[in-house]
């Protein structure tokens, strides 16, 4: 199978300045994407593509040793572009440079880094095996059930259980999963058609054993370091 890896890291941040490549435990945080890209991409004989539209992460990213002969067109590195409108862009140009079809196209987000080489392959495992699904993305268990113990303010004013409360423990509420933002697998298919999604009507999570955050705030840059520094997590 023909397998391109993605790497997609705007430089137009307004949250945190220059998010991707912030250091991070006395490394770029793009560095521990690539890292486990690169050793994917070297097992399974895949591509990887960087798109950005900035220049210093294109500088960051060769330091990381990665293609770096690609940069996203602006209309694709604004706050209302659709990440999969990006990834689909840069699949297309990846197929014209190595004049290949690309089976499965594998995103791997910069700010959710906390991922080993094993669940990206676990991610892409079980959309091969599944014929009839589009797209695999990570998940971790959540700490609260929309079905059982998360609230809404009601149009009276008053609060109620999220989607009418209609279970009574948690044990029977439907299990519901975050969205960790840290891997996506999509089939072509999936990709280049006119309106492409992370989740779609055939969509299949992989549920990770272990933590992984993004990263959205200052702090979480801090704690992420800490727990490089210490030992606690290992990426890659």
């Amino acid at each position: 199978m023909n397998i391109l890896i993605t790497i997609c890291a705007r430089g137009g941040s307004k949250g945190i300045p220059g998010k991707n490549i912030k250091l991070v435990g006395d490394r770029p945080l793009l560095a521990y994407t690539a890292d486990v890209a690169k050793r994917f991409a070297d097992k399974h004989d895949a591509k990887i593509i960087l798109s950005t539209d900035s220049a210093e992460i294109l500088n960051v990213g060769r330091d990381c040793g990665l293609d770096c002969d690609y940069t996203r067109p602006d209309y694709l590195a604004n706050d209302t572009c659709g990440k999969p409108d990006a990834i689909k862009d840069a699949l297309v140009w990846a197929e014209g440079k190595y004049d290949t079809v690309f089976d499965y196209i594998i995103d791997l987000d910069v700010t959710s880094p906390i991922r080993t080489l094993a669940d990206v392959e676990g991610c892409l495992s079980l959309l091969s095996a599944d014929k009839e699904a589009l797209t695999v993305f990570s998940v971790n268990p959540c700490a609260r059930n929309p079905y059982f113990n998360m609230v809404e303010e009601g149009p009276d004013g008053y609060y109620k259980v999220v989607l009418g409360g209609r279970y009574t423990t948690r044990q029977s509420a439907p299990k519901v999963y975050d969205m960790n933002a840290s891997i996506y697998v999509y089939r072509r298919d999936a990709l280049l058609c006119d309106d492409p999604r992370a989740v779609t009507p055939k969509s299949l999570v992989y549920v990770m054993d272990h933590i992984c955050f993004d990263l959205d705030e200052p702090a979480d840059y801090d704690y992420l370091s800490y727990l490089i520094d210490t030992g606690r997590i290992h990426i890659g």
